[in-house]
């Protein structure tokens, strides 16, 4: 293979990209842009990709979760909290279920640009180019403010370095510390509808008094106050994920600074295509969302591709199938990987194949619905003999009502109330939570599966 430069895509096909009109401002942001800060650091995307070796192989298990789409207009610390807040909650429910570390990885500080299933959009009669996220044109329904605007892309460095730097204080000032995340866990389970997941919090709490009996507690233990939080987001505006990649000094391999992992989306994944030319040649742990048109011939290309060295934690596949159809695509997907010995990490992505439209015309998500594709995902799994090692959720530690269901049973009546997505429904902290008990129930019952055929 080719001799490989960050600027290498732009000779390649490329979709779902803007086209700016204006070349000069875009040539002086991307200039801006290149003498700018990394976001993050090589160490941290070498010590990210180790840890998800970990978890293809059972040894871990990966909680990736945040923002369908971050905005500029809604910015602010009390967001980055709460979903920072509601994935501790999570990982230490996970935690305990699957008796192994799990890697915290937040769709945040980075998630400005969103494919779409159409180039154009028409309200009352009126057609105009289609959002794009806030990294590209803004949400406003005017001619002007969907046009592609480069300067975005300062203004999103911006916000994902302030993000940055809040996240890296919680993990590491307090914030995180175990009791102070279970205290909040267990105002969930104190509801009426929540008395089913009282038992496991209560063994938690069980596991912690006996850790502080035993002189493990966190004020002597510095890891039950800290954590480590990785960022991630979708590579795909190619020119802003250029400008921000930077060859590593100490391993001479180029670095994507804006965020530890980066994943190819189901419409950029073309084996050809400019975004998987630019993801080839970044150090970075990579994640590729495979949805059902993802065939075992392309799926085989792009391995060789994106791991040519076959690196344990190097590529991530996210399976997105929907429920229902789980079954049908990701047992030849998984023989494929057999087939060509690969090392991958397999994580499910229950949300994006299970968007609807509801009967007051919000596109909602049934939380029933993510909770039967993460389910069909063990089982499927189980029963290959391979390891389920993730889960990636959209969601937020806000109060909204955008997916249905869950125990405060939001309803298609309810979802007006504080619908406030700019692009497709998230769970919200109850609903994440929630999946996070039923999630650990999955792993404690394959830990015990794995168990029985051992001791057999």
């Amino acid at each position: 293979m080719s001799e490989w430069q960050k600027e290498n895509w732009r000779a390649y096909p490329r979709v779902q990209m803007p086209d700016y009109p204006d070349a000069a401002a875009l040539a002086k942001v991307e200039a801006t842009l290149s003498s700018y800060p990394l976001l993050v650091f090589a160490g941290e995307a070498r010590r990210l990709t180790k840890a998800l070796g970990a978890a293809s192989r059972g040894e871990a298990f990966l909680l990736q979760g945040g923002d369908c789409a971050e905005s500029f207009s809604q910015f602010n610390s009390d967001g980055i909290r709460d979903t920072f807040k509601v994935m501790l909650q999570m990982a230490m429910v996970l935690t305990y279920g699957a008796k192994v570390p799990v890697i915290k990885v937040g769709r945040m500080a980075g998630q400005f640009a969103k494919p779409r299933s159409a180039p154009t959009e028409v309200i009352d009669g009126v057609e105009l180019p289609s959002y794009r996220g806030d990294i590209i044109n803004d949400l406003e329904f005017t001619p002007t403010a969907r046009i592609p605007d480069p300067s975005r892309m300062l203004q999103a460095y911006t916000q994902a370095a302030a993000t940055l730097n809040l996240i890296r204080a919680f993990s590491t000032g307090g914030y995180a510390d175990v009791n102070q995340v279970h205290s909040w866990t267990l105002g969930f389970v104190e509801g009426e509808k929540a008395e089913k997941y009282r038992v496991l919090a209560g063994r938690i709490s069980d596991t912690l008094d006996f850790m502080k009996a035993a002189g493990v507690d966190s004020d002597r233990a510095h890891t039950l106050q800290s954590v480590d939080f990785y960022t991630s987001h979708e590579g795909l505006l190619l020119e802003y994920e250029e400008a921000l990649t930077r060859l590593d000094s100490t391993s001479d391999k180029w670095l994507a600074g804006s965020g530890h992992l980066i994943w190819i989306g189901d419409r950029t994944r073309q084996p050809d295509g400019a975004h998987v030319e630019f993801c080839r040649g970044v150090l970075n742990p990579i994640g590729l969302k495979c949805g059902p048109s993802m065939t075992s011939e392309d799926l085989k290309v792009l391995m060789k591709k994106l791991n040519p060295e076959n690196e344990a934690g190097r590529l991530t596949l996210i399976a997105r199938f929907g429920a229902g159809n789980v079954a049908e695509h990701l047992p030849r997907l998984i023989q494929t990987v057999k087939d060509e010995g690969a090392n991958v990490l397999w994580v499910c992505d229950p949300m994006h194949g299970n968007t609807i439209k509801s009967s007051t015309g919000f596109k909602t998500r049934p939380f029933d619905a993510v909770l039967r594709e993460v389910r069909e995902f063990f089982a499927v799994h189980a029963a290959e003999g391979t390891v389920p090692g993730g889960v990636h959720f959209e969601m937020t530690g806000q109060d909204v009502t955008e997916c249905t269901g869950g125990v405060r049973a939001v309803t298609d009546e309810d979802l007006s109330a504080r619908y406030h997505t700019a692009c497709d429904p998230r769970l919200n902290a109850s609903q994440s939570l929630e999946l996070a008990f039923l999630v650990a129930e999955e792993l404690s019952t394959l830990r015990e599966t794995r168990k029985s055929r051992v001791a057999g």
